[in-house]
C-alpha cells in the first residue's frame, strides 16, 4: 500500500535538529576552551583568534558603525537640547536688546533736540507725540502742548534732525501737527549747493516730490534742501531733507525727520515784536547849527 504525503520522512526537521546540536556543541566547546587556564590552551586560543578574526572583520564593521551611530544620536540629542536652550536665551536677549535700542534711540533724539541751534528770535517748547492721527488721505499727529504753552496755528514743528511740519489746530493742552508729507503741505525750499528754488509738495507718500524746479539737471541725489522762509510761515535755514530720485524718475525729497520714530518734537514759537511805549529811544531831527564866520582871505602873493 502506497504511503501518503503525510507519512514522508521529515529530512529537513532532522537536519535542523542536527545542526542545532552541532552548534550547541561547538559553543559549549568554545566556552570550555575559553575557561581553561592553561598555557597550551592559551596558545590555541591565540592561534584560533589569528585565523578567525580576519575572516570575521566584515561582520564587525556594521557593529562598529551601529555603535558610532548610536553615539552620534546621543551627541545630537545633547546638541539639540543645548540649541533649544540657546534659542530661548536668544529670545530673551532679543527682548532686552530691543528695549535697549528703543531707549538708546529715544535718548539720542532727546540729545539731538538739545543740540539744535535755532534763531535767537525763536523760542520753543518740547512736546511728546501722543498719537498718530494719520489716514490714507491725511498725514498728521497729535502733541501734548497747546495754547497754554504759547503754541499757535502755523507754528513750525521740528525734531532733532529736521522739519516735521506745522501746527494746524490748537487746543488748550493739545495740538494737531500737519506733517511735511501731507497732501496739504507746501514748503518753499532751496537746494544746496546749487541754490535752486523748489517747492516741497506733500502727496501722502514717504518721499514728497519737488515742484517748480528751475534747472532740474542742477540737482543731484544727496543735495540738502533747507527752508527759505518765504511767506513767513516757516523760519529760514531749517533742514527739510535731501534730494532723491523716485522710482518714477521724478526728483523727490527724503525727509530728514524720522517719522517712524517720532516720539518727541519741538514746537517753535516766535518772540513777540518789541513794543515802543514812547519816543524816548527815537532819535529826533538834528538841531539847526549857527552860521559859521567866513573864512579869512588868503594872504596876497
Amino acid at each position: 500500500m502506497a504511503l501518503g504525503k503525510d507519512s514522508d520522512p521529515d529530512y529537513f526537521g532532522s537536519l535542523r535538529r542536527l545542526l542545532i546540536l552541532i552548534s550547541a556543541g561547538l559553543l559549549l566547546a568554545l566556552f570550555l576552551v575559553w575557561r581553561i587556564d592553561n598555557a597550551r590552551v592559551e596558545q590555541f586560543r591565540v592561534t584560533l583568534l589569528d585565523r578567525v578574526t580576519p575572516g570575521f572583520e566584515w561582520t564587525l564593521r556594521p557593529v562598529a558603525a551601529t555603535a558610532r551611530m548610536i553615539a552620534d544620536l546621543r551627541a545630537w540629542r545633547r546638541v539639540y537640547q543645548q540649541n533649544e536652550e540657546l534659542r530661548r536665551e536668544v529670545q530673551r536677549m532679543q527682548g532686552w536688546r530691543e528695549a535697549a535700542l528703543q531707549l538708546e534711540q529715544k535718548n539720542a533724539r532727546l540729545l539731538a533736540l538739545n543740540n539744535v541751534r535755532l534763531n535767537p528770535r525763536l523760542t520753543y517748547v518740547t512736546a511728546e507725540v501722543m498719537a498718530d492721527a494719520g489716514s490714507p488721505f491725511r498725514r498728521s499727529a497729535m502733541v501734548n502742548v497747546g495754547r497754554a504753552d504759547g503754541v499757535s496755528d502755523g507754528s513750525t514743528v521740528v525734531d532733532g534732525l529736521g522739519l516735521v511740519g506745522r501746527i494746524a489746530g490748537v487746543g488748550e493742552r493739545s495740538a494737531r501737527v500737519i506733517l511735511l508729507t501731507d497732501a496739504s503741505s507746501r514748503v518753499p525750499g532751496v537746494v544746496l549747493p546749487s541754490g535752486q528754488r523748489v517747492m516741497v509738495s506733500g502727496d501722502n507718500s514717504v518721499a514728497p516730490p519737488l515742484d517748480f524746479v528751475g534747472q532740474a539737471e542742477a540737482l543731484r541725489p544727496g543735495d540738502r534742501v533747507v527752508s527759505t522762509g518765504d511767506g513767513g510761515l516757516y523760519p529760514p535755514d531749517i533742514l527739510i531733507g535731501r534730494v532723491t530720485l523716485g522710482a518714477d524718475g521724478r526728483q523727490r525729497l527724503r525727509p530728514a525727520a524720522d517719522y517712524r520714530r517720532l516720539d518727541f518734537v519741538r514746537v517753535l514759537r516766535r518772540a513777540p515784536p518789541a513794543v515802543i511805549d514812547g519816543p524816548g529811544e527815537i532819535i529826533g531831527p538834528l538841531a539847526a547849527q549857527p552860521d559859521l564866520p567866513p573864512a579869512p582871505p588868503e594872504a596876497a602873493q
